[in-house]
């Protein structure tokens, strides 16, 4: 079966603070050594563990670096991108782009032959919940006897 991948693509402002290992993450790209084809961007090559960017949760390896201190890192040299990140300061500001994977089209689409069923665990956790809430109610309607 072919299956179509979309992307849904979103922005975001990331504030980080620099920690003793900087702000926590590596880049890749620049005009001079694209990452992804036909994108001379800067994108998040990898998250280091503990480091500012972890702690905070948002910046994920492959999201596209759109400015710092908003300053656009568009046509940078990739050297050029290591030195302005390098020279941000301690509070540095992130405008950043997220691409989420979508597979089958939109949200909630789904393809012939594929099920809506839901999911064992969340029934027998489902299940579960409702036999210690019975098991409660019993217990209290006995105790008022």
């Amino acid at each position: 079966m072919n299956r179509r991948v979309d992307y849904l693509v979103t922005e975001e402002e990331i504030n980080l603070t620099r920690g003793p290992s900087g702000l926590g993450f590596n880049i890749v790209g620049g005009t001079d050594q694209q990452y992804v084809s036909k994108d001379s961007g800067i994108f998040v090559s990898r998250i280091k563990e503990n480091g500012a960017a972890a702690l905070d949760g948002r910046l994920q390896e492959g999201d596209k670096i759109l400015s710092v201190n908003g300053q656009d890192l568009k046509n940078l040299l990739h050297q050029d991108a290591v030195d302005l990140f390098r020279n941000a300061g301690y509070a540095v500001s992130l405008r950043v782009q997220h691409r989420i994977q979508v597979q089958n089209g939109p949200l909630g689409h789904r393809s012939e032959g594929e099920s809506n069923a839901i999911p064992a665990a969340v029934v027998l956790v489902s299940v579960f919940a409702l036999t210690v809430v019975a098991a409660w109610a019993f217990m209290r309607y006995r105790q008022q006897l």
